[in-house]
Order: structure tokens, then sequence, then C-alpha cells
């Protein structure tokens, strides 16, 4: 992943609060695209801090990417969809092939296999009331 010369589109910093403090806590992470939808993907699996704070918050979230906006995170259960934004994650990101157990060259049914193991959540933008 080479950002150095123009600002990587798909580098996005997620703000959630904290579950216990209430405390905005902030992180950046990887949006993977798969027809058109913004995904986000826990490759520390569903232990990660900031998948437990997405759940406690409801999944109402924000990004920051330039500018800050207010985004719903809903969580995808079907192992196929998983398995295709896992894929299309680990072809964007180099530093998640140390967590997940598979090639990012490897067949979707490969990806099936492992992707229950890992949090994917469809970026759902939200609009104003």
């Amino acid at each position: 992943m080479d950002c150095s010369i123009i600002l990587c589109t798909y580098l996005v910093t997620l703000e959630v609060p904290g579950r216990r403090s209430g405390r905005i806590v902030s992180l950046p992470l990887v949006v993977a695209d798969v027809d058109g939808e913004r995904y986000l993907v826990s490759m520390l699996g569903e232990g990660a801090n900031w998948v437990r704070n997405v759940e406690a918050a409801g999944g109402e979230v924000a990004l920051r990417h330039g500018r800050r906006e207010e985004v719903h995170l809903e969580e995808v259960v079907a192992p196929d969809m998983r398995a295709s934004v896992l894929k299309a994650y680990l072809q964007r990101t180099s530093n998640a092939g140390a967590h997940v157990p598979i090639d990012k060259d490897a067949p979707l049914a490969e990806f099936e296999r492992v992707a229950p193991r890992f949090p994917v959540f469809r970026i759902v933008p939200r609009t104003p009331a």
C-alpha cells in the first residue's frame, strides 16, 4: 500500500464512542470497495476493541477522510458476501496478511472458509433527519 505521493482514497479514520468511557476513540482503517459499496473489515477478529465499540454504539459512528461523514455500520452476515469483501480488503492492504491466514490471491472458496472469523461492516451513509 503506497500512499506517499497522493492521499489514499481508501484510508479513513473511524470515530466511535468508547463503550465504557463514552469518549471518542479514533483509529485508521482501510475501506474495501465491492460492487459500489464500501466496507470495513476487522483483521483482528470480533474481539477487536473497535468492533466491540461499534456494536455498543449500535453501529452509529463517523468516518473521516478530509471531511467527517456520519455513517451506520451494518454487519454483513452472509458468508459469501463476507468472503468477497475479505478478498477485496486483502487486495488493498499490505499488513493484514499477518492476521488473515490466506493468500490474497487465493480462490474465493478459501475466503469463504475463513470469513466467519473476521467481522465485516457495510458503510451506510446517514441521511440528516
